[in-house]
């Protein structure tokens, strides 16, 4: 109810400030599991995608931060993450990526759209990231395809520091499903894992025209921290 009110709401709004341009909303089912695997630039990435993608929620999984902020800031984010139909997930916790991964298998097996950011945390410097395998593991567990979405200027509009993106179109290109059913059976396998993930990123490389770096970005970011 909440995520209809707040489409209606902070949606139009959206549209009107931000001209979001999307390439490929066809590509995302009108029903069924799917996972939408998202490269990601900036904050406001978790806000444009929900709300551009209108045939359906979204459900992603968002730092507990997000959900326990105070004062106005913090009451806004947490509403619209719970609006949105974010999942919040203690990341300080050795068992975090646990957590999300049976979250999403939770969301597949209902049905739904789940969405991931291979990478796992915002990129540095506007480069793509070598991907973790969860995504990998959430689609040769349920089955469901991987459709990857290339956020385009996000970074430009809202780069990491920034409170509120400037004004500015935003431009979202969605490419066709990967199905990975050719791997049934070989969840686990740490090799097919990483095939798989490195296929979900070669395809947001092509869609997306980032530059690619084979380390992790959360790596990148301790190294510079």
């Amino acid at each position: 109810m909440f995520y209809t009110v707040l489409r209606y709401t902070l949606g139009p709004l959206l549209w009107v400030i931000w001209r979001p341009r999307v390439e490929g909303l066809h590509y995302v089912p009108d029903q069924g599991a799917a996972i939408l695997a998202s490269n990601h630039l900036s904050f406001s990435d978790s806000f444009f995608l929900p709300l551009v993608i209108r045939k359906r929620p979204i459900t992603f999984i968002a730092k507990e931060e997000y959900f326990t902020g105070t004062g106005l800031k913090g009451r806004l984010s947490r509403a619209f993450f719970t609006g949105v139909g974010a999942i919040p997930v203690d990341r300080t916790g050795g068992d975090a990526a646990n957590l999300a991964l049976l979250t999403g298998l939770r969301v597949l097996k209902e049905g739904r759209l789940f969405g991931i950011y291979p990478e796992g945390t915002r990129s540095p410097d506007g480069r793509l990231y070598r991907g973790k395998t969860g995504v990998a593991r959430l689609s040769l567990q349920t089955g469901a395809p991987v459709i990857p979405v290339a956020m385009l200027n996000t970074g430009r509009l809202q780069p990491i520091g920034r409170r509120l993106p400037k004004i500015g179109r935003v431009r979202i290109r969605i490419g066709p499903p990967l199905d990975f059913a050719r791997f049934k059976g070989l969840v686990g396998d740490r090799t097919v894992e990483r095939a798989v993930t490195d296929e979900v990123m070669d395809a947001l490389r092509e869609l997306s025209g980032q530059d690619y770096v084979d380390e992790y970005a959360a790596k990148v970011k301790d190294r510079e921290a």
